[in-house]
């Protein structure tokens, strides 16, 4: 099982939750400044840890070899955690599964393969994994499940133009995915796409038939 770090929402009884996967050799460290800079008084947050030690960090997956044992080892650890959350009163329609770099690789194939659908899946600064595979394999539903995917034009690590491609084949096969691009490099661009993030979030849970 995935160790993972439950942070409260300031609003009690909320069943709101945000899944945070990080990035190649980060951990939970690094997102613990989310809640606040999100500043969403009814989210839970759900900060977890890859299941492989990196350099100090955690990894989801090999990065410079053969990705497919562990995006495949992950993905079902994924799924094994949105079941143990649906268990504690967090019903995976009202969860947000977002990820940075490899986590967002992951957030996007878990979000769209598994069996309930997330209220929302944002990926930043990350990839798609086998995106033709993925289209074969994804849910009946996955056409109606919110995507928020963002990258950067000046991104060294995963260049952006590759990025964007795949994007647009998801798109073209009907994912609604909705795509924004920062001059930023390898990173979150600041207040500018938190916005862009905090927005996308806020549509998910508004409404009368909102989650």
């Amino acid at each position: 099982m995935l160790k993972y770090e439950f942070i409260p929402a300031r609003d009690p009884g909320s069943k709101r939750l945000w899944v945070m996967l990080h990035g190649l050799g980060d951990s939970i460290d690094g997102y613990r400044w989310m809640p606040e800079a999100m500043d969403l008084p009814w989210m839970n947050y759900a900060l977890v840890n890859a299941p492989d030690e990196y350099y100090g960090g955690y990894s989801w997956f090999d990065f410079a070899g053969d990705m497919t044992p562990g995006v495949l080892r992950s993905r079902k650890l994924l799924f094994a955690l949105l079941d143990e959350l649906r268990s504690r009163g967090h019903p995976t329609e009202k969860t947000i599964l977002g990820g940075f770099s490899q986590g967002c690789l992951m957030a996007v194939d878990v979000g769209l393969r598994y069996p309930q659908a997330p209220a929302g899946i944002v990926g930043i600064s990350g990839w798609v994994y086998e995106p033709g595979q993925l289209l074969e394999e994804m849910t009946a539903d996955a056409r109606q499940r919110a995507v928020l995917m963002t990258h950067g034009t000046l991104d060294p690590m995963i260049p952006f133009a590759a990025v964007r491609a795949e994007v647009r084949k998801l798109i073209a096969a009907g994912l609604p995915v909705e795509w924004h691009e920062f001059q930023k490099a390898h990173t979150i661009a600041g207040e500018e796409e938190l916005d862009v993030i905090r927005g996308f979030v806020e549509r998910r849970f508004a409404g009368p038939n909102a989650p």
